[in-house]
C-alpha cells in the first residue's frame, strides 16, 4: 500500500496496454493494473476487490440542485453496462420508452438499447455523442428515465449500477475489481455537501454497493471504514 509516483510514460503505456493486451498475458496485465491504482491511491483489499481509501475518508452527497444532473449529460462515452444489463434494457426497453424524449427515443433506435464504446466497452448510447438517451429533464435538471419508470413501478431494475454507485467508479480485471473515488469537477458542490453533512463516500452510496457486492462485502466495509477511523 505504498504511494510512489509512476512516471507518465507508463502510464500511457497501460492505456495503450488496455486496448491491445493479449489474453493469454492477461494476469501480467493485471498486475499492472494493481499497480497503477495503488501507486495513486492509499489501496487496501477485501476479498476479490481492491479498493481506494478514498470512498472512506472522502466525503459526497449529490447535490441535484446545483449541479443539474451534469454528470448524465457531461463526458464523451455512455454509462459503463456489464453484459447481464444489456439484456435487461433490451426487455424493459418498450416500458421505459413512453419517459423518454424524442432524441432519446431516436438514438436508441438508430444505435440500440446499448453500444459498444470506442475502447469495446458496453456502455448507453448518447444523443450526438453528448446526453445519456436515456436521460429526461424536468426544467433544466437532467433525470433517468429508467428511474423514473423504476420509481412509477412500470419497471423492477432502478438503473445501470455504474449510475447507482456514482461517484464510485468499478472496473472489473481478471483476478480481481477495483473500486476508485471519481474525483470529477462538476461535483464540487456535491463534496462540499457532503463535508456539510458529514456523510463519506462509502455511506452515501451503500445501496449502490451492497447492489454490486452484496450485504457481507458491506459489512467487512463498515469494518475497514471504522478501524481506519480509531487508527
Amino acid at each position: 500500500m505504498c504511494a510512489y509516483k509512476l512516471c507518465e510514460p507508463l502510464r500511457k503505456s497501460l492505456r495503450i496496454l488496455r486496448l491491445n493486451f493479449h489474453p493469454i498475458l492477461s494476469p501480467f496485465f493485471d498486475y499492472l493494473c494493481i499497480l497503477k491504482f495503488t501507486v495513486f491511491n492509499i489501496m487496501f483489499q477485501l476479498g476479490k476487490t481492491i479498493i481506494s481509501e478514498d470512498i472512506l475518508e472522502k466525503e459526497f452527497v449529490c447535490n441535484l440542485s446545483a449541479c443539474k444532473g451534469a454528470c448524465c449529460v457531461d463526458g464523451d462515452a455512455g454509462a459503463p453496462l456489464n453484459e447481464a444489463e444489456t439484456k435487461i434494457l433490451e426487455e424493459i426497453y418498450p416500458k421505459v420508452k413512453p419517459f423518454l424524449r424524442k432524441e432519446g427515443i431516436e438514438a436508441i433506435e438508430t444505435q440500440g438499447t446499448w453500444v459498444k464504446g470506442t475502447d469495446g466497452d458496453l456502455e448507453t448510447p448518447l444523443i450526438d455523442n453528448k446526453d445519456c438517451a436515456y436521460v429526461i429533464f424536468d426544467g433544466k435538471t437532467a433525470l433517468c428515465g429508467i428511474e423514473q419508470a423504476y420509481n412509477q413501478g412500470v419497471v423492477d431494475w432502478k438503473k445501470p449500477v455504474s449510475c447507482h454507485l456514482y461517484p464510485i467508479r468499478v472496473k472489473d480485471f481478471t483476478e480481481f475489481a477495483a473500486v476508485n473515488y471519481d474525483k470529477w469537477d462538476i461535483c464540487d458542490d456535491a463534496c462540499s455537501l457532503g463535508k456539510e453533512l458529514e456523510v463519506p463516500v462509502y455511506k452515501f452510496v451503500k445501496e449502490a454497493l451492497i447492489r454490486r457486492f452484496g450485504e457481507d462485502w458491506y459489512l467487512e466495509l463498515e469494518k475497514v471504514a471504522e478501524e481506519l477511523k480509531n487508527s
